[in-house]
């Protein structure tokens, strides 16, 4: 099989940009073609909920890269286009404008969108959803001091928001479908942390309650609740889960469920595109199931694996331990692992003091971990998990126990 010249790379964020750039740094000298729709190069999202949002930092702080380097990688960035289909069999992608671009291999790195909700007056003015650079700013010059704010979703976009708008001096409501906050991705005791962080400060968090209807006259003014109750409001933020983008590759005939079915190189049903980042479904040994991940550390990393099986470079297949953060009011939380059911949880400090860790155990085996302000002692619990090491509750709870020395191999 003659070896790849031309790899087109579709997605402007954390998974498109380092499979561009690991191509280059693995030796590949053939033609790199970088589309993304967004007309900022690629670029990282988790400030987009923070500093950016707050104006702390600007817009650029998000570039993987300095600008100069796609041109001394000679990598062409196509900004700007969408990609509108593609060609399996005869293996090119058609533009919005009409070209088409062939390639030898292609990775599909396009993410997701924000999931859309749907009810009267999203289009409103006044009413954001949160995932672009542009979505960033746009909401950012909407959060005024003194402003009463909405938010659709107790996941952690909705929080991050939460957070940044209290920062900002705004009145500040969750509301949450279920009965508790980020159900769908930590256990109990974590949501009920984040929501006594929350209520602390400031925040009118609402459990079990949806959103009916958004009112105004060209302008968000009002919202009316699924209990019929209303909330007077100037900015609402829909942060409700993200979509992953799976239309193209649907139609171009690859394996679709719950993502782009990829394996542990990233390489799909079809032999010369592989995808990476929101958007893949792959397989974990580790967790004994397949795990479709929305996070940069994931983006970055099963996109650097791939980059290098697109080049013959298979001897690894992706499998790390999944890991998940998050700044609110000064508080780090980090999580490890995707804890379904554990036997036992343990805790490495005081709960009421931080920093802590929290750990969620079966038979001495570490299934996941929650750190607050423990950055340094989570850099261990990772290593153990990575590692696969079983440690008794009584060493991991007890703090005389230094985690490094339990961590090494």
């Amino acid at each position: 099989m003659a070896a790849p010249r031309n790899i087109v790379v579709i997605g402007g964020g954390q998974a498109g940009g380092w499979t561009a750039r690991t191509l280059r740094d693995e030796g590949f000298d053939g033609s790199v073609v970088l589309i993304g729709a967004e007309r900022h190069p690629p670029h990282e999202r988790p400030p987009l909920s923070k500093a950016v949002l707050l104006g702390e930092k600007p817009p650029e702080i998000t570039h993987l890269f300095p600008g100069n380097s796609y041109d001394q990688l000679a990598i062409e960035l196509r900004l700007g286009n969408l990609v509108t289909s593609i060609d399996a069999r005869a293996k090119n992608v058609r533009l919005d404008d009409g070209e088409i671009v062939p390639f030898d291999l292609l990775m599909l790195a396009m993410g997701g969108r924000p999931r859309e909700l749907p009810v009267p007056g999203t289009s409103l003015a006044g009413v954001h959803m949160l995932r672009t650079i542009d979505d960033s700013l746009a909401l950012g010059k909407d959060l005024k001091s003194g402003c009463s704010v909405l938010v659709v979703g107790g996941g952690w976009i909705g929080l991050e928001v939460a957070a940044a708008a209290r920062k900002k001096n705004c009145q500040v409501t969750v509301i949450e479908a279920l009965d508790r906050l980020c159900a769908r991705g930590v256990a109990p005791d974590v949501s009920e942390y984040l929501l006594t962080l929350h209520r602390g400060h400031g925040v009118d968090v609402r459990l079990n309650i949806g959103l009916a209807s958004l009112e105004g006259v060209n302008h968000l003014t009002r919202a009316v609740l699924s209990d019929g109750s209303t909330l007077q409001c100037d900015v609402a933020v829909i942060g409700i889960g993200m979509v992953p983008n799976v239309e193209l590759a649907k139609a171009a005939g690859l394996a679709v469920d719950n993502g782009i079915v990829v394996d542990g190189l990233g390489c799909t049903s079809h032999p010369d595109i592989y995808a990476a980042g929101d958007l893949a479904n792959r397989p974990s040994a580790r967790l004994g199931r397949r795990v479709r991940l929305e996070s940069w550390e994931n983006a970055q990393n099963q996109a650097i694996t791939a980059a290098k099986a697109m080049l013959g470079k298979t001897d690894q297949t992706y499998d790390d331990v999944p890991w998940f953060w998050s700044d609110q009011y000064g508080v780090n939380l980090q999580l490890l692992g995707l804890a379904q059911s554990w036997e036992q949880r343990v805790t490495r400090g005081r709960t009421d003091k931080l920093p802590y860790v929290a750990f969620y155990l079966t038979r001495d085996q570490i299934e996941g971990a929650l750190g607050l302000n423990a950055g340094r002692d989570m850099r261990f619990v990772r290593r153990l998990m990575t590692l696969g090491k079983q440690v008794g509750a009584g060493q991991l709870g007890d703090p005389a126990v230094k985690l490094q020395d339990l961590a090494r191999p």
